[in-house]
């Protein structure tokens, strides 16, 4: 078996870390899916009840006695669960580069 080495606090060099190539890819990768799908979450999420509380536009049937508005409630658990397997599938990028930085360690400030 391999032996592995336990690297302690006192042995990195956070500041090397921080100014690294692979650390700096990592968060702008992270900032660039993140940022955008926040927003597009919170937009989605508040219309609601702002459009129910000042519109009457989703008041208007969809089917049946079922309106608008249960339809775009019902979407948002569609777009929560979306999102979720989206961050899922993407955080394996990200777990990538993470061990890039572990690999890096610095060295290519």
């Amino acid at each position: 078996m391999e032996a592995r080495k336990t690297i302690t606090n006192s042995e990195i060099d956070y500041n090397s870390i921080v100014h690294s190539t692979a650390f700096r890819k990592l968060l702008s990768e992270k900032k660039r899916f993140i940022i955008p799908i926040t927003i597009f979450f919170f937009c989605f999420y508040f219309a609601l009840p702002i459009l129910t509380s000042y519109t009457t536009i989703l008041n208007h049937k969809f089917f049946g006695s079922i309106t608008w508005a249960w339809v775009f409630a019902f979407l948002q658990f569609v777009m929560t669960w979306g999102l979720c397997m989206l961050y899922s599938k993407k955080a394996a990028k990200f777990d990538e580069l993470a061990s890039a930085v572990v690999q890096e360690g610095g060295k290519n400030a």
